[in-house]
């Protein structure tokens, strides 16, 4: 499972095997600069989804419902879910069980599946106190297993777990009938999601969970320098590139 933001990346990522695309609400940060999730809207959400669902048609796609859209009371969660899966989602993605459960429960019932999403909730960050890893103690940790069973219950179809010690992760992934998907959570999990931007070595940030598969910034950097370099010295365009008549 990877981030996707837009139709042309979703168009590259519809020819991989990538099981799962995510419209996070990470791109307030790695599509508008933002620090922190917290400033994504509904409306760039199903923006979003409507792009990357055209680009990519065949892939599951998830969308994340952003901040305090599952909280302003069940009739505007079922709206903006609706929203999103009419731009093209096939889930939503909810940070959090606490508050949550008749929402969770609604929404499957209504027909939209829902991802639960639980450590590391980024939506929590002013609550949390910025960005640490969830569960080292033994009350965090219960309470983390308490939620994903609780999720579960719900009717949650997945699971992310993020930024938790891999045996919490592992423990809860042991217990759950559904998948669980890490993100900064160890080896033992059913699935691993990571941020496009940070696979491909184009973030402007540096994770200590995320492997960079590519120097992807350097490459940029490269062709539009080559470019300008062109231009410059009148090697672009050649003779194929124009128009004779």
């Amino acid at each position: 499972m990877t981030t996707c933001y837009d139709a042309s990346f979703a168009a590259i990522l519809g020819k991989t095997p990538v099981d799962c695309l995510l419209v996070g609400d990470s791109l307030a940060m790695v599509v508008y600069g933002e620090r922190t999730t917290i400033p994504a809207t509904v409306a760039q959400m199903a923006a979003h989804a409507r792009a990357v669902r055209a680009g990519a048609q065949k892939k599951f796609l998830v969308a994340d419902m952003p901040f305090l859209s599952v909280r302003a009371g069940l009739a505007d969660t079922v709206k903006a879910a609706g929203e999103l899966v009419r731009a093209g989602a096939d889930a939503v993605k909810i940070e959090g069980i606490s508050g949550n459960e008749t929402a969770v429960r609604h929404l499957v019932e209504s027909g939209i599946p829902v991802m639960g999403h639980l450590g590391l909730m980024p939506q929590f960050y002013h609550a949390m106190g910025g960005w640490k890893v969830q569960g080292r103690e033994d009350n965090g940790a219960n309470r983390i297993l308490a939620d994903a069973r609780a999720f579960q219950e719900a009717g949650a179809f997945a699971l992310v777990l993020e930024c938790v010690p891999e045996p919490l992760a592992a423990k809860i992934a042991g217990e759950l009938e559904i998948p669980v998907i890490g993100i900064g959570a160890g080896r033992f999990v059913d699935g691993q999601v990571l941020v496009l931007h940070d696979l491909l070595g184009l973030s402007r940030r540096d994770s200590t969970f995320a492997r960079r598969y590519l120097d992807g910034a350097a490459l940029v950097t490269e062709a539009v320098s080559r470019y300008c370099s062109d231009v410059d010295s009148l090697a672009f365009p050649s003779e194929k590139e124009t128009f004779a008549s």
